[in-house]
């Protein structure tokens, strides 16, 4: 082989020959998401490896995300398997707190509300599949609809079971509205209440025992193995999790699912859904679809949360509710109880409502879990019949 081949064959294996016009756009779009995470700090723990995923994808030629690539075959294992989210679950349930639902056990009918999102959402899948454009089917409806609950680890998880072709689209759209509930939430909150539900200041949470915390994340299981036992994967973990929090004897365990696993697994979730974000994939209508039908669905379990608490609140007399703790009870924790205190003392001062928001937000987690099982009991039933 004489130079000019040489330099030929070396000319047509980089980059510059073999960019295609919808990789660089995807490239764009994962420097666009390092750049939320870094500058805007949204979401940085997974925003900014699921941007660098979405870089490595997109490299012609390279094939990082193929089933033999190291990204692809981290996939197989941690995706296609479902393990990561479990994990992830894990970890979650090692750093909560469900005191403030246990103390007060009402406000778990605020975080089965906020879920209402995920099924209006599955029907205006369906409703957009018609359209030629869109291929939705009934498992693309259901994997898009969980988006609603705000939960990134359950919509991954469901979208590994019922829809793995748009894991990506919605993986990024469920993170994406994640760590947009500072924005989306308080014109939704702020529409449906009035100043003066805003201002209302509710009693003191009653302590919780440490008995209580230990027999909470055992009678859940127990109440999950009977009547959905599909669930039992997502609850089951969340319980364990916290199980080794509550306990008080298992502190290195602990320990160790609340840091090095939570951040192992974090880093390996994070790339494995950005290298979903493939140009072919990914630049689609289908995609326009989801990050729009996500929005809807985040907006409607928020609104659906906040009617609920005004309804509980006009029939309590003696326990005032404040409209606004609703709202967490999508399960974006502790985000989303975060912004429901901030807009209450907005409207008064002397209003903190961050623990009462609490007991709706890790409900919401674990309404979340309770919808993703329904739905892979049901969807898979009606997709074969």
């Amino acid at each position: 082989m004489n130079l000019g081949s040489a330099l030929h064959n070396l000319w047509i294996s980089t980059g510059l020959v073999n960019f295609e016009v919808g990789q660089v756009i995807m490239i764009l779009v994962g420097c666009l998401l390092i750049f939320l995470a870094i500058n805007k700090k949204f979401e940085p723990l997974l925003l900014l490896p699921i941007g660098f995923g979405g870089i490595l994808a997109n490299i012609p030629l390279a094939g990082i995300a193929e089933h033999t690539g190291f990204i692809g075959m981290i996939y197989g294992v941690g995706i296609d398997t479902g393990i990561f989210p479990l994990l992830i679950f894990m970890g979650v349930g090692a750093m909560t707190d469900f005191g403030p639902l246990i103390a007060n056990p009402k406000t778990a009918l605020l975080g089965a509300a906020a879920q209402f999102g995920i099924f209006t959402t599955l029907l205006g899948a369906l409703a957009l599949g018609t359209l030629p454009i869109f291929g939705f089917n009934l498992s693309d409806a259901a994997a898009i609809g969980i988006i609603g609950g705000a939960d990134g680890p359950t919509s991954i998880f469901l979208a590994s079971q019922l829809s793995p072709r748009l894991l990506g689209a919605i993986a990024v759209a469920a993170y994406s509205y994640m760590a947009l509930v500072p924005i989306i939430q308080p014109p939704i909150m702020k529409l449906l209440t009035t100043k003066e539900e805003r201002s209302i200041k509710m009693e003191q949470l009653r302590p919780v025992s440490k008995k209580e915390k230990i027999l909470f994340p055992i009678a859940v299981l127990g109440i999950c193995i009977i009547l959905l036992p599909s669930a039992t994967p997502l609850i089951g973990m969340l319980m364990f999790g916290n199980l080794l929090k509550e306990s008080m004897v298992t502190e290195r365990l602990s320990n160790a699912a609340q840091n090095e696993l939570m951040n192992i697994v974090t880093i390996m979730l994070g790339l494995t859904v950005g290298s979903k974000l493939q140009a072919d994939k990914f630049l689609n209508f289908e995609t326009l679809g989801i990050l729009i039908l996500g929005l809807i669905a985040f907006s409607i379990g928020t609104a659906a949360g906040v009617l609920l608490a005004k309804l509980m609140n006009k029939l309590s007399k003696k326990h005032p509710i404040n409209p606004l703790i609703g709202a967490a009870g999508v399960s974006a924790v502790p985000m989303a109880a975060r912004v429901a205190n901030k807009v209450g003392k907005e409207a008064n001062p002397q209003n903190y409502l961050l623990m009462h928001a609490m007991g709706p937000n890790v409900a919401g987690v674990i309404g979340s879990a309770v919808a993703a099982g329904v739905l892979l009991s049901i969807v898979p039933v009606m997709m074969g019949g």
